[in-house]
C-alpha cells in the first residue's frame, strides 16, 4: 500500500474512493485545477478527492494539503482535517496557513486553547495569508471573541478583488450562526462573480435563515438559472416555509459533491 492509500484509510475514507472518476494519466497540474474548480463548486467531496489525486503524484506540493485539510472543514470533518494537517506539518512544520487550519479544526473540535497556540504561530510567520486571519477570525469565534471583526477586515484587506475568499469567509459566518453578517459577504462575492452558482445558493440559504422568503427564492431561481439541476437550489426552494429547513438543506450543502 502507498503511504497516500495508507493516509487516506486514516482519514476514515476508503482509498478506493479517491480515484474513483480520474483519468488515470492526469497531471498533477490538472488534478489540481479541478480539485480548485470543485471546491469554488461547493462539491467539497469532489474537491476532496480531486486533492487526493494530486498527492497520489507526490506529496510536496502545499497547495494540495491545504486543499485537503479546507474540504474536510467544508464538509464537517475536524476530527479528520487534524490527521490531515499533522500529517502535512510533518513536512512543512512552519507553513502559516497548514498552521492556521490546524488551529481551526482544533478549534472546531472544542480544543480552543491548544488551537490558540497554533493560530498564534501562524500569524507570527512572515507573508501575507488571507487564509491565516479568516481561520484565526473561526477560532475566535469558535471562543466567543469578538477581536474576529478585525480578522475578517485584514483577510479581506489582502485581497481585495477576490470573490472566493468572501465566500469562505460568509461560509465561516454562517457556520456560527451570524446569518447577516454572512450575508453581507457573500453579496460582496456575488458583485466580483455573479455568474457563480454556488454564491447564489449561499446567499438563499442565508436569506431564509434570515426570513427573507422572496429574495431567498429570486437567489435559489438564480443559482437554477446559472446551474439547471442544482439539487441545492431546488431543495432549497422545495423547503422554505418547513420547519429546521435550513439545518437540513445546510448539511446537505455541506456534505454534497
Amino acid at each position: 500500500m502507498s503511504r497516500f492509500g495508507h493516509l487516506e484509510l486514516e482519514t476514515s475514507t476508503p482509498a478506493s474512493t479517491v480515484l474513483r472518476h480520474f483519468v488515470p494519466d492526469s497531471s498533477q497540474a490538472q488534478c489540481l485545477l479541478e480539485a480548485n474548480q470543485a471546491f469554488d463548486r461547493a462539491e467539497f467531496e469532489s474537491a476532496l478527492r480531486w486533492f487526493g489525486r494530486s498527492l497520489e503524484h507526490g506529496l510536496s506540493q502545499v497547495p494540495a494539503w491545504v486543499g485537503q485539510v479546507r474540504a474536510l472543514l467544508e464538509l464537517g470533518r475536524p476530527a479528520d482535517a487534524k490527521v490531515w494537517a499533522d500529517k502535512a506539518l510533518e513536512r512543512f512544520a512552519d507553513h502559516p496557513e497548514l498552521l492556521a487550519l490546524k488551529a481551526m479544526a482544533l478549534g472546531r473540535t472544542g480544543e480552543t486553547a491548544t488551537a490558540l497556540a497554533f493560530s498564534d504561530a501562524a500569524v507570527a510567520r512572515p507573508g501575507d495569508f488571507p487564509l491565516v486571519w479568516l481561520a484565526r477570525a473561526d477560532l475566535l469565534l469558535a471562543r466567543g471573541e469578538k477581536t474576529a471583526e478585525h480578522c475578517f477586515t485584514r483577510a479581506l484587506q489582502i485581497a481585495p478583488g477576490d470573490a472566493t475568499l468572501r465566500w469562505v469567509a460568509g461560509r465561516i459566518r454562517a457556520f456560527w450562526g451570524q446569518f447577516a453578517a454572512a450575508l453581507k459577504l457573500i453579496q460582496e462575492a456575488l458583485a466580483l462573480a455573479p455568474d457563480r452558482f454556488a454564491l447564489w445558493v449561499e446567499a438563499g440559504l442565508c436569506q431564509a435563515e434570515l426570513g427573507l422568503t422572496d429574495p431567498a427564492t429570486r437567489s435559489f431561481h438564480q443559482a437554477l438559472a446559472l446551474q439547471p439541476g442544482c439539487r441545492a437550489a431546488q431543495d432549497g426552494l422545495n423547503s422554505l416555509g418547513c420547519t429546521s429547513w435550513g439545518q437540513r438543506l445546510r448539511g446537505w450543502w455541506r456534505r454534497q459533491g
